[in-house]
């Protein structure tokens, strides 16, 4: 079933040795420059290293660019399970999904782009996006509300003529605080009293620069800015855009939203994946390679279970999220939505117990930035939320179950 195909395998092997030879050589001192040029939460200084425009070119010279897109006129052709086994090689290594211009939110924007834009926003926005010229940030989750149900959504985007008027607050806005962000993906409601509730919002095309778009400040995450790419806040007041920035039309926001967070999702999942194996190499190393009280520390108390534990977690992970790709390619979204909100809660969960681990195993060192630990542990957090928390796709997948037994969630009336 998950087995690759030629063209596949060689992407596969590209990829690693390009990160292999490329990236983990020099990954240590570059997030050392990266935060010694980007103190604070000032992201109007933010930049980035100018070696990343180096490897990038590099990765671009090799093919390695634009491989979760399986359409072959914009990406590479690869299908959502073949791109996953690369999603994995690329989680081990916080720098790499940027280099190979596959990183979140940009992937999940593009995509958006190729599936429900317009010619001309695929030849004005898309066609930078897909050759790295600039970034792009995502607009849905708002500070006033629980954005955990999307429905509760205050932002607007009523139509007055020929022209959208946008008001409203949001946060956690990831890729806000990059210098080279230029357009925003902003989702909102529509009110339009003849459509339900799921077809009153809408995905909006916003360039930074607009009138009445305002970045408000950048949100450490555990106390790290995450500089240069940044969370932020930002508000929209009546900040007026064409009609034909709507994306795929109005009311079609919900619709769009399921099509953009399936396919990232799997993108997520098995980044979390590569960072878990990561993360137990470390592990592993550190352990052998340090004695106390006469024995590897590797030897003491119960961590070789804990090793065993790692591998059997990460493994049964890896398998349902093929799976859910599996089900993607062969049946379409709609088909795999329980095992979509099953490796949601699964991943970044076995990722945090993971590199839990692998922090307790290196003391101190695991919670200082000598080692990538500390970032895959906030990404691991960060994603128990980002994209609906835990909760909510364990409501959905016992929806599913409920359903089909003939009973139903819903409050009865």
């Amino acid at each position: 079933m998950f087995e690759l195909s030629a063209r596949a395998q060689d992407y596969v092997e590209r990829t690693k040795q390009f990160i292999q030879n490329e990236i983990e050589p020099i990954e240590t001192d570059f997030w050392h420059e990266v935060h010694e040029l980007n103190q604070g939460g000032d992201w109007t200084k933010w930049q980035w290293p100018a070696q990343l425009e180096t490897l990038k070119a590099k990765a671009k010279a090799a093919g390695l660019w634009n491989m979760f897109l399986p359409c072959p006129e914009f990406g590479q052709g690869l299908s959502v399970q073949e791109y996953a086994h690369i999603a994995e090689l690329t989680g081990r290594s916080l720098l790499a999904p940027t280099v190979f211009n596959c990183n979140a939110p940009d992937s999940g924007n593009m995509e958006v782009l190729w599936r429900y834009g317009s010619e001309a926003q695929k030849q004005e926005w898309l066609t930078q996006l897909l050759d790295g010229k600039i970034r792009s940030v995502f607009c849905m989750t708002e500070p006033a509300v629980a954005s955990s149900d999307a429905t509760n959504m205050q932002a607007t985007a009523v139509i007055e003529g020929d022209e959208i008027v946008l008001n409203g607050r949001k946060w956690w806005s990831s890729g806000l605080g990059d210098p080279n962000a230029k357009i925003i993906i902003f989702m909102a409601h529509t009110p339009d009293e003849t459509k339900d509730r799921h077809h009153q919002h809408s995905m909006v095309l916003v360039p930074v620069e607009t009138a009445g778009v305002k970045i408000e400040r950048m949100l450490p995450v555990f106390g790290d800015y995450d500089a240069p790419h940044g969370h932020g806040e930002i508000s929209f007041s009546n900040v007026r855009v064409p009609v034909s920035n709507f994306i795929g039309g109005a009311g079609q926001g919900f619709e769009i939203a399921q099509g953009r967070l399936g396919p990232g999702r799997i993108h997520h999942c098995m980044r979390c994946i590569g960072a878990a194996e990561k993360s137990l190499e470390l592990m592993i190393d550190r352990g052998i390679s340090r004695t106390a009280f006469g024995k590897e520390i590797l030897k003491l108390g119960g961590n070789l279970e804990r090793v065993a534990d790692a591998r059997v977690a990460i493994d049964q992970a890896r398998l349902l999220t093929l799976y859910a790709a599996y089900k993607m390619d062969t049946l379409g979204n709609m088909a795999a939505l329980t095992e979509i909100s099953a490796i949601k809660v699964v991943a970044p969960s076995v990722l945090e117990k993971v590199v839990d681990m692998a922090i307790q195993i290196h003391g101190g060192a695991g919670v200082s930035r000598d080692t990538p630990l500390t970032g895959f542990f906030a990404q691991a957090r960060s994603l128990r939320l980002a994209d609906g928390p835990d909760e909510v796709h364990k409501g959905m997948i016992a929806k599913l179950e409920l359903a089909k037994r003939g009973y139903s969630t819903r409050r009865k009336k």
